[in-house]
């Protein structure tokens, strides 16, 4: 694990809680947010490849990753962009990249919309920070309640799920690899948050969450003037096309790679090939 994953903890104290982060590298200042069930391993290749000239800030939001699991816990996003921003002004950030993929992008442009100061450019992987009624039957059956719990919490249906649908290059998916994916959600009290992630779709109004994201979408214009790169992986099964065109729409200036070898997973899936487009992007909107 230490070989994919060589990098020093760090964590900062919210309440009673800690939260986990990595602070990689020098430089400018790229924030990568993961979603669920992932965490900070996600962006290794990413962090391996990028902290020679960069800083690379990656949080594990609180129940995931190497981050605490509280049991109790609000883990609702607006709850997750207060965390966030609390990271922030602990470490002093300005002039920042937002990296986002999955609930990072609701995450991350909820403390956006809040700081558009602090925000220098995006790279969107695929994920939303806008409302949609699209949700596949998949998740739809763990939001059911009871059935949810036991499959996420129970089985782990959700993280050895994505391991299998969320990745296409399944060679890739190593045994060490899904060890790294699946090493923070090795028991029923440790799967607290993958559950709440899904319960905290905001699907309809009552939706605690709802609210948030309409906000967040409503001052997504904010960004029309800043660079933005979207990296798609085209297999998706959660966030598909419509998706895409819908960023597109929100940000006509967008630079877009639509890669046809890649899933939901796309960072896992094409590395090699995200890592010099993204470099190019940062030097090119320098």
């Amino acid at each position: 694990m230490t070989k994919l994953y060589p990098f020093s903890s760090n964590s900062l104290q919210l309440e009673q809680h800690r939260y986990h982060y990595l602070d990689e590298g020098a430089g400018e200042t790229l924030l990568m947010l993961h979603g669920n069930p992932t965490w900070s391993f996600y962006y290794r290749n990413l962090i391996l490849g990028l902290k020679d000239s960069y800083r690379c800030v990656v949080p594990d939001h609180m129940g995931m990753g190497k981050s605490d699991k509280p049991q109790d816990y609000p883990y609702t996003l607006s709850q997750h962009i207060d965390n966030l921003e609390q990271l922030v002004n602990h470490l002093g950030l300005d002039d920042i990249t937002l990296v986002v993929h999955d609930w990072g992008g609701a995450i991350g442009m909820g403390f956006a919309v809040r700081h558009p100061k602090l925000i220098r450019r995006l790279v969107i992987f695929n994920t939303a920070a806008f409302l949609s009624h699209e949700i596949p039957l998949s998740l739809s059956l763990c939001r059911i309640p009871g059935f949810g719990a036991l499959a996420i919490r129970g089985f782990n249906a959700f993280a050895r799920g994505a391991i299998r649908w969320a990745c296409v290059k399944q060679e890739r998916m190593t045994d060490e690899v899904q060890a790294g994916y699946l090493e923070p959600y090795d028991n029923f009290s440790n799967r607290v948050a993958n559950l709440r992630f899904v319960q905290d779709i905001p699907m309809s109004p009552d939706s605690p969450s709802y609210s948030v994201i309409q906000n967040i979408e409503k001052n997504l214009k904010l960004f029309q003037n800043h660079p933005v790169q979207i990296i798609w992986g085209a297999h998706d099964f959660v966030f598909n096309d419509n998706f895409l065109k819908r960023w597109q729409e929100i940000f006509p200036q967008a630079e877009v790679h639509r890669m046809e070898d890649a899933g939901h997973y796309v960072v896992e899936d094409a590395h090699e090939s995200i890592l010099p487009m993204l470099k190019e992007f940062l030097q090119k909107n320098h």
